[in-house]
């Protein structure tokens, strides 16, 4: 469904100001004038208004800044008054043609509708301002991934190719992405770089497939100067994806083009994968980013206060947002987004009373799934478990030897013990994830926190799971002490 917006009338015109007030006071200048300065109001109503945006931006937009445009409405007409976003209606288009598959961009890195800026997903999330090596907080948990983007930014094809950035959601992957793109333009705009997400190179091959225009598909990605993909592991059971992109893979590797890839786990732990795909990965440097320490997350809070001139009364309200959120960098900032906003439109001061305020009703302190929370048995001890305690008692609990379960066999019989074990381990012992993963045969800690998540899912849908991990739970709280 689009919008048609209506003839603008001054109660629409000066409603929507005020908004604009309150969303531009709410964020920095960057994010206002890339997502939200676009926006316009279709229509009004009593209960309602209809905003519409860009049609490539309206689903992110809606997905991160929805919330804070309903305050921001709700603020200016009334609680009871309803926000809907939809994308608006364009003219077609008549200047976007592609130029020719070996040409190079005529266009400066900030033109929106370039050849190369199309690839971008979602709307241009690549091109941000603030995705540069500037504005990227370095901590233990990402020196060697940002140390590695720096040298294949600097020194395409020649440092570390490819390169293979691997990390949970939320701690930096996509920002490392758009800060080599950034650097390399800024270097050499006539560049080919392509920036694409898993998903949109999966959609726009089936598209291509549909539409017997492979050939243009294989063009494009196949005679670029550097390849970056977001979330390879969108393409796990895509049979003809992945065919497909092994052969651009090796087109492009080939030519000496450099290829940057990023994904939710390390190659050796993308099971759906194809062998010879997940060989190809793990041939370069595989880099891996892990949750940010707490000095970290301080200091990314501190960083983007500074650089967006937010006034603090009380600086431990930063503390309360770092202690509060611990893994995920994109929910450690739009917490701050959002106290920055509840404090500009309440025009109350941000305190540490207030960040907890907000962080009660939107990130309350018990974050984890319901299924990870587990009541001992009455009398049962909390003393904490070594993992080589952990260990016997999953072997002995389902049947195995330890010899099996350090293995690399990926079996369900042997790969589900060691998941709950390296589950129970990250739960009981204390000991931190690279601790873990050497206790479990020289794994590397983004392993454990796959494992622990697989887990945690488990334990969530399967209530068979969650009784064998209970039954794990009893045993070594009653175990003597």
């Amino acid at each position: 469904m689009r919008a048609i917006p209506q003839a603008p009338t001054p109660e629409l015109n000066q409603a929507w100001a005020e908004v604009e007030a309150k969303l531009s006071a709410a964020v920095d200048d960057a994010t206002y004038r890339i997502w939200l300065e676009p926006l316009r109001p279709a229509s009004i109503t009593q209960h309602n208004m209809t905003v519409t945006a860009p049609p490539q931006a309206c689903g992110w937009v809606r997905e991160r800044f929805g919330r804070l445009l309903q305050t921001a409405v709700a603020a200016v007409l009334g609680p009871e008054i309803t926000v809907d976003l939809l994308p608006e209606e364009k003219p077609a288009s008549t200047g976007h043609a592609r130029g020719s598959a070996g040409g190079k961009r005529a266009s400066t890195q900030r033109a929106p509708q370039a050849p190369e800026q199309t690839d971008l997903a979602p709307a241009d999330l690549f091109g941000s301002p603030k995705l540069t090596f500037e504005q990227f907080v370095i901590g233990d948990s990402n020196r060697l991934a940002h140390a590695a983007a720096l040298a294949v930014a600097e020194m395409p094809a020649q440092a570390y190719n490819p390169l293979f950035i691997c990390g949970p959601p939320g701690v930096g992957k996509t920002h490392l992405l758009g800060a080599i793109r950034a650097l390399m333009l800024a270097h050499d705009p006539s560049l080919i770089v392509r920036c694409i997400t898993g998903e949109q190179f999966t959609n726009e091959f089936l598209h291509a497939l549909g539409g017997g225009s492979t050939e243009g598909f294989k063009l494009r990605f196949r005679h670029a100067d550097v390849l970056l993909i977001d979330d390879i592991q969108f393409l796990e059971r895509k049979a003809r994806t992945e065919e497909e992109f092994f052969h651009t893979f090796n087109a492009l590797y080939d030519s000496g083009s450099q290829l940057v890839l990023t994904s939710d786990r390390p190659p050796a732990n993308l099971d759906a994968l194809e062998d010879r795909l997940r060989e190809r990965f793990a041939a370069g440097l595989v880099a891996d980013i892990s949750p940010p320490d707490r000095a970290t997350r301080l200091t990314i809070l501190r960083k983007r206060v500074h650089c967006d001139g937010v006034e603090l009364a009380d600086e431990r309200a930063l503390h309360e947002i770092a202690d509060r959120i611990t893994t995920n960098v994109r929910a450690l900032e739009g917490a701050l987004i959002r106290i920055v906003a509840f404090a500009s439109l309440t025009g109350r001061p941000i305190t540490t009373e207030l960040a907890a305020e907000v962080l009660d009703g939107l990130y309350p302190t018990t974050r984890q799934p319901a299924a990870t929370v587990h009541t001992l048995p009455t009398g049962a001890r909390t003393a904490r478990n070594s993992i080589d305690d952990i260990q016997q008692a999953t072997c002995e609990q389902f049947g195995i030897t330890s010899e099996e379960l350090l293995s690399t066999s990926r079996t369900r019989r042997i790969a589900w013990p060691r998941q709950v074990a390296m589950y129970l381990a990250r739960e009981l012992s204390g000991e931190s994830l690279p601790s873990i993963g050497r206790h479990f045969g020289g794994r590397d800690h983004t392993t454990v926190l796959h494992a622990w998540r697989r887990t945690a899912k488990a334990i969530e849908i399967s209530d068979a799971s969650r009784t064998t991990v209970d039954d794990l739970r009893r045993r070594l709280a009653e175990q003597p002490s």
